[in-house]
């Protein structure tokens, strides 16, 4: 009789295949911007094909009602059920800030200027105004508008050159960031995954083993996307306003 796979040894195999495929992108492919750009579309696929169907996955540009911008972020997951105007320009996204739930860097390598380098990414999300407007369910309006959430923040990679994964270097790179460039979460495949718990000017941290590093992520990640909830409405006359027309 043929043995049923266990849920940890399904995650395992799925494991074992994200490493397979970055590790030859990272070995074959020698350019590093293609090589870049197969690891994120690796990532985006992924998680477009394990999260509920409800969540979006693209790299894309986030914009608010101000006409700012925030720099190209590799991976973010967002909702488009309040928020409608989602553009696809050439294969160039714009989500407005409402509808984003989290972004993520990705990244060869989790080390000190990879750490640096998203939390900036991540800051340029979080400046952005966000709106938010009542409501219409079937029971009735909600004239609360809800309070918008801090936008989720994380880097992926698939290894690391830090000797001690989640030693001194790790915490010490915690330490030095702002409170609005905070990084809340990442996944390094062939080292662990961590989750970072923040209490004013102190954090906690948890991680996760090397064989259950994707697991874990995506466990964690699921988990914090649910205690966000759904995504503010945005106020689509506030955006109406950066037409003269309107």
């Amino acid at each position: 009789m043929t043995k049923t796979p266990t849920l940890k040894e399904i995650f395992y195999n799925l494991q074992n295949q994200m490493i397979q495929k970055l590790s030859t992108d990272r070995k074959i492919i020698f350019h590093s911007p293609t090589k870049g750009g197969a690891t994120e579309l690796n990532w985006i696929d992924w998680l477009k094909k394990y999260l509920p169907n409800r969540y979006q996955v693209d790299q894309a540009f986030i914009v608010d009602s101000n006409g700012r911008f925030s720099e190209q972020m590799d991976l973010v997951i967002y909702d488009q059920q309040y928020s409608p105007f989602v553009f696809n320009q050439d294969g160039a996204i714009f989500i407005p800030a409402e509808s984003v739930y989290a972004v993520f860097e990705i990244k060869q390598d989790l080390d000190k200027a990879n750490f640096e380098y998203a939390s900036d990414k991540i800051k340029s999300v979080r400046l952005l105004n966000r709106t938010s407007a009542p409501i219409v369910l079937a029971s009735g309006r909600i004239d609360n508008p809800k309070k918008p959430f801090q936008i989720l923040g994380g880097i992926l990679t698939l290894t690391t050159t830090w000797q001690d994964v989640f030693g001194e270097p790790f915490q010490k790179a915690i330490s030095e960031t702002d409170k609005i460039s905070r990084i809340d979460m990442g996944c390094c495949l062939e080292k662990g995954s961590f989750l970072i718990k923040y209490e004013s000017d102190t954090y906690s941290f948890e991680t996760s083993s090397d064989d259950e590093s994707l697991i874990y992520f995506f466990l964690k990640l699921l988990s914090k996307l649910q205690e966000l909830g759904t995504v503010p409405a945005l106020d689509i006359n506030a955006y109406g306003r950066a037409l003269d027309s309107i």
